[in-house]
């Protein structure tokens, strides 16, 4: 089988699933994203979208409605073999075929995590039924180990949002709400995940120098966001088209390019909780937060940015900003 070796990670031109036997050692991988064929004449897609296909890769590969459920059973037992015990499988589908893919996953020793709907930009347009407009990602484990999941990987567990919601709670909500990327005038694979959604499934699930494989890789965007927050990647794309595209864009792609875009959470307790209010600090609270109100801030909002820079927990500087105000 025809591969390339980017950086250490290696890629091949290939069917994931004899790939995979050949290729991809027992208990090897940390977390499989992928998002397979969805045996829906893929080919057609475009007359069902309100977009434009013209830059488009050729070579799309389906497979037929009538092969779907072997198909699946049999690549979703070469990803529990290779996922290592605790590892995780993320795997996008849309609601056709979604019973074949649960039901070879009810086949394996996979155990659901969690079942997430991603709702999406631009659905299918209908003039006689609702307009569909989201995907299933299904998140299952492999028994035996100890999973990655990194509760903190992307707001603090103690943030707060404008309502007052938790922001950690709120993103971890297993509906997710987030757009497709257009990229008009620039060549790309049918239906490309979105880099918001990869990045999120990747800081949850996985860590630097993971090992992150995507069976399908399609427009090698799961690929792309792994190297990007310096994992590992491997992966496995059937159409030579696409391949040779796509594998001489993710040459562009530096390792850990993407870690200086990522949000830094708040997390741990205030780092002055507890601790007795000097003058110096009291003379601070008030100037900055008359600062802040003057500045266009609301009260929440300077409350929360005092917060952060005094390391105080918000009802010690909403109880100090009363006191000082008499």
């Amino acid at each position: 089988m025809r591969f390339e070796e980017i950086n250490g990670n290696v890629f091949y031109n290939g069917d994931c699933i004899a790939g995979t036997r050949a290729h991809i050692p027992d208990d090897s991988v940390d977390l499989i994203v992928t998002d397979p064929p969805y045996g829906i004449n893929g080919d057609r897609l475009h007359q069902h979208y309100n977009r434009d296909e013209a830059f488009v890769v050729d070579g799309y590969i389906e497979v037929p409605a009538s092969d779907y459920g072997e198909f699946s059973n049999n690549w979703i037992r070469e990803a529990e073999r290779i996922l290592r015990p605790g590892g995780s499988i993320y795997i996008v589908s849309g609601y056709t075929n979604l019973y074949h893919i649960l039901h070879a996953l009810r086949g394996t020793h996979l155990r659901e995590v969690n079942h997430i709907i991603w709702r999406y930009n631009f659905g299918v347009y209908t003039s006689r039924k609702y307009v569909s407009s989201h995907y299933h990602i299904l998140f299952y484990e492999k028994p035996g180990g100890e999973r990655t999941f990194n509760l903190e990987s992307r707001y603090g567990a103690g943030e707060k949002g404008p309502e007052n919601g938790s922001l950690n709670y709120r993103d971890r909500e297993d509906v997710w709400c987030i757009n497709r990327e257009y990229k008009p005038g620039q060549a790309k694979n049918k239906n490309e995940l979105p880099t918001e959604l990869l990045v999120k499934i990747l800081q949850y699930s996985s860590n630097e120098g993971d090992l992150v494989c995507d069976m399908f890789l399609g427009g090698f965007t799961t690929a792309k966001a792994a190297v990007g927050l310096n994992r590992r990647a491997t992966g496995f794309e059937a159409s030579k088209q696409v391949f040779d595209l796509k594998i001489a864009e993710l040459r562009d792609v530096t390792p850990g390019s993407l870690l200086p875009t990522l949000r830094t959470p708040r997390t741990g307790e205030p780092a002055n909780r507890g601790k007795p209010w000097t003058d110096a600090d009291r003379e601070t609270l008030v100037s900055r937060f008359t600062a802040l109100i003057e500045s266009g801030e609301t009260k929440k909002r300077a409350v929360e940015i005092l917060g952060g820079e005094l390391g105080r927990g918000r009802w010690a500087i909403e109880k100090m900003l009363k006191k000082q105000r008499g």
